[in-house]
């Protein structure tokens, strides 16, 4: 446990927490623009009820957001001060545009959602929401950017210092990986999104209150899943595509793919093993021939570099990223089963009686973030040994005068602030979610009704039904 496993646990640890509530703000953005659209065709009261539930959930989200966004940039100047000196000239200013194009658009516009809804017209309230949700796009944009050009480096030269200096600035922002990046976030957020709120609304099916919002949310979220995670499926093909090409090592990590079967055998699937890296070789497995081929390379008999092809100082971890990786993919099966099912459902008449169809939303509601977190640590654990990769290793990336005492302390201490602010923060959510959508109060903009000091208060109305 030396500092710079502690610094890459820390550092872990810290992101796990951030990239959980950034995805689900980006999509829970574009969720509320598309409420408070249909209330202005309509004028349906329940869509301005459904707009100020969801309001209260995105800004607490939000704000958690913010603050675990804040402490994991810290960690650049204490942990991974050599990354920074070496790689700071490319990505401070890719981090700078994210604060200067996004967080302020978000930020500015978030106080016109939260507290102009009295004080501004229809039409401005809701371009505000659209900024917001725009906001969100922008910072997916340049935080993509930036991790993408760690793992597909391009648009550089290095001096003679060592030191990383951007040559071309289109090329470092669009660099290989970035387009099939930046498409499988954010299809990620919006059906982390989607199916928080068809677990919501499940939840209130179920237990027969909130049953109109129930039935609309429900509709809309299955919807949406039934369109999003077959794009995200095409998505992560294409993305499987470019790590081929660009991160072959990663890719073979991923399949636990050790030694060549033989030109014109193909590669296998492996559906099931334990991969042995000591022996090079995978224990108990359960593997199809060729499939694995058609899959990675769209061909029968395709072939993917080994592990075995390059020593084992350049290979990540094969078991996180192997296992990581069928997380992924097996949830993202269950969510197609689940969206095609209620959609069937749906047409028949029975999605909203089916028990089995509502307690799969219900059980299928995390299933969004546990995906996006296995995927996450696939990225992330697939490029080492490098932070840049083939370009800056890990090992010298850290901070070099950093203790491991010192490390150990402040992830100590991450843990329990973390454990204090973000478990109230979720058991607050919890709350907002239990008591769901209430009557709203109508607008009035002759000034006799003051905005209300307390955007985020729980609301006092019972629970309908309960």
């Amino acid at each position: 446990m030396d500092a710079l496993l502690l610094s890459r646990i820390q550092f872990g640890f810290v992101i796990s927490f951030h990239i959980l509530f950034p995805a689900f703000t980006i999509g829970l953005a574009h969720w509320l623009a598309f409420i408070e659209w249909r209330w202005l065709k309509t004028r349906d009261d329940l869509w301005r009820d459904l707009y100020f539930f969801w309001l209260k959930v995105f800004a607490v989200s939000f704000g958690m957001g913010v603050v675990s966004g804040i402490v994991m940039s810290f960690q650049f100047g204490t942990n991974w001060a050599v990354l920074s000196e070496k790689a700071g000239n490319i990505l401070g200013p890719l981090l700078s545009y994210e604060v200067l194009t996004a967080f302020f658009l978000e930020a500015g516009f978030l106080g016109v959602m939260l507290f102009g809804w009295k004080r501004v017209s229809d039409r401005l309230h809701f371009f505000a929401t659209c900024m917001v949700a725009l906001g969100t796009l922008i910072s997916t944009f340049w935080i993509i950017s930036a991790n993408s050009w760690m793992q597909t480096p391009q648009g550089f030269t290095i001096d003679a210092q060592g030191v990383l200096q951007p040559a071309d600035w289109w090329a470092i922002v669009f660099n290989p990986s970035f387009p099939y990046r930046l498409a499988h976030m954010v299809l990620a957020a919006f059906i982390t999104t989607c199916f928080v709120i068809g677990g919501v609304s499940a939840w209130y099916l179920r237990r027969g209150v909130h049953v109109e919002a129930g039935k609309r949310m429900l509709v809309h979220a299955m919807a949406f899943a039934a369109i999003a995670v077959p794009l995200q499926i095409v998505a992560g093909d294409l993305h499987g595509l470019n790590v081929r090409e660009h991160q072959p090592v990663k890719l073979a990590a991923m399949e636990a793919h050790w030694h060549s079967e033989g030109e014109g055998k193909g590669v296998p699937l492996v559906l099931f093993a334990v991969p042995n890296e000591r022996e090079e070789r995978n224990d108990y497995e359960i593997a199809i021939p060729q499939l694995g081929s058609l899959v990675l390379t769209h061909t029968l008999r395709g072939e993917i570099q080994p592990l075995t092809a390059v020593p084992r100082s350049e290979r990540p971890p094969v078991k996180p990223v192997f296992y990581a990786f069928r997380v992924m993919v097996g949830l993202g099966v269950l969510m197609l089963l689940l969206a095609f099912a209620s959609l069937w459902a749906w047409k028949r008449k029975t999605l909203f009686e089916s028990k089995i169809l509502l307690d799969g939303w219900r059980w299928l509601s995390p299933a969004g973030f546990v995906a996006l977190l296995a995927g996450w640590y696939v990225v992330e654990i697939g490029r080492q040994p490098y932070t840049v990769y083939g370009v800056l290793r890990t090992a010298d990336s850290v901070s070099p005068n950093i203790q491991a005492a010192a490390v150990l302390s402040s992830l100590l201490v991450y843990a329990a602030v973390y454990f204090f602010i973000f478990g109230f923060g979720i058991w607050y959510l919890r709350k907002l979610l239990l008591i769901g959508p209430v009557k709203q109060p109508p607008k009035h903009l002759d000034g006799g009704e003051k905005t209300p000091a307390r955007p985020l208060s729980l609301p006092d109305e019972p629970v309908e039904g309960g």
